[in-house]
């Protein structure tokens, strides 16, 4: 996937990220802020598990890229009192890495998964028996003399992680009993985000300036915190170290990130869907194609944040911009057919 370096919007999680977050990150429940219906419900299934002495039931987290899925597995597995190992579907290869992975878990262990939408075919197949009845099976020699040998697993708790939970195939899928859905933060939840980052990173923000960070985020906390650095630096150099509001939108406008949040590319997207296809409907590839980014990422990483705001619209023959888009960019609509997206 191609990354710009200085890129503030992305699907990746940077080396800088890893250790901004690893900082930044909560360690209890009570300490995650947003998602209060998830927290909720995991707090109550990690108490019951805890008082039955067993392992927590798998679960399954979902929802566009750097709003926590990271974090709230490593919680859970704060919270229940067991390490964690943390891998991603890409990095389990064959059904060996995953059998090694398992065998060195202890009991009740957490095994969190990152993109396990990409986990290979094989390597699922092997997952199967060893969530529902903690076992592995493998198959010793080749041939006639072939023979099936079935391994004893600890008990454990996967958690898996996907941006793309239609992705997933139905056996995997069913095989988890928690299945979290998690949304977009709201402007006040990210406030408290930045704020709590800021006195983590001894930066000094009032409640103006960190509104307006949050107002720009994307309703995402991993941006509101990549923001936060940056706007910091401007603060640093052309102010007196502090970020309120007039600090923080005249650096966010040097960032290229307007009101709502958008960047250059998201205002590429929509204005060559507007110019080029007399906006839409337009194929997802076509698309990319015309403004130069991988499909993966214009759907992974842009298209749920236009949705949610109204902008962009799905069809069964493409992608469609929306009145609101028109009236938002200053643009007339000289189509016959609007589209209302709401």
């Amino acid at each position: 996937m191609s990354e710009r370096e200085n890129d503030l919007i992305t699907s990746t999680l940077k080396k800088t990220d890893e250790e901004l977050e690893e900082s930044l990150r909560p360690s209890t429940l009570d300490q995650y802020i947003g998602q209060d219906k998830i927290k909720d419900k995991l707090k109550i299934f990690i108490e019951a598990a805890k008082m039955r002495s067993e392992q927590l039931d798998h679960v399954l987290l979902y929802g566009p890229p750097g709003l926590g899925k990271t974090t709230l597995a490593s919680i859970i597995a704060k919270e229940m009192n067991v390490n964690i190992r943390i891998t991603s579907g890409p990095a389990i290869e064959r059904p060996g890495d995953l059998a090694a992975i398992l065998t060195n878990l202890n009991e009740n262990d957490v095994l969190f998964i990152d993109e396990i939408h990409r986990l290979n075919r094989s390597v699922e197949e092997i997952l199967y028996p060893a969530m529902e009845d903690f076992a592995l099976d493998i198959i010793i020699g080749k041939g006639p003399s072939a023979r099936s040998v079935r391994l004893d697993l600890c008990q454990f708790t996967l958690i898996g992680a996907t941006t793309r939970s239609g992705a997933l195939s139905s056996p995997l899928r069913d095989r988890f009993g928690v299945i979290c859905k998690l949304d977009y933060y709201n402007n006040k939840e990210l406030t408290y985000i930045v704020e709590r980052s800021a006195g983590i990173l001894n930066i000094e923000i009032n409640k103006s300036g960190a509104k307006e960070l949050s107002k720009r985020s994307r309703g995402t906390p991993r941006i509101s915190n990549r923001i936060l650095k940056r706007v910091r630096d401007y603060a640093m150099v052309k102010g007196k170290g502090i970020i309120d509001e007039e600090i923080a939108k005249a650096a966010l406008d040097i960032l290229e990130i307007d009101s709502s949040g958008l960047d250059n590319v998201d205002i590429k997207i929509l204005k060559t869907i507007i110019s080029f296809y007399n906006g839409g409907p337009v194929g997802l590839d076509t698309l990319a194609a015309s403004i130069g980014e991988e499909s993966i990422t214009i759907e992974d990483v842009y298209e749920p944040y236009l949705m949610q705001k109204g902008f962009l619209s799905r069809t069964p023959r493409g992608r469609v911009v929306t009145d609101k888009t028109y009236k938002y960019l200053n643009i007339e609509n000289n189509n016959q057919v609007s589209f209302n997206g709401s």
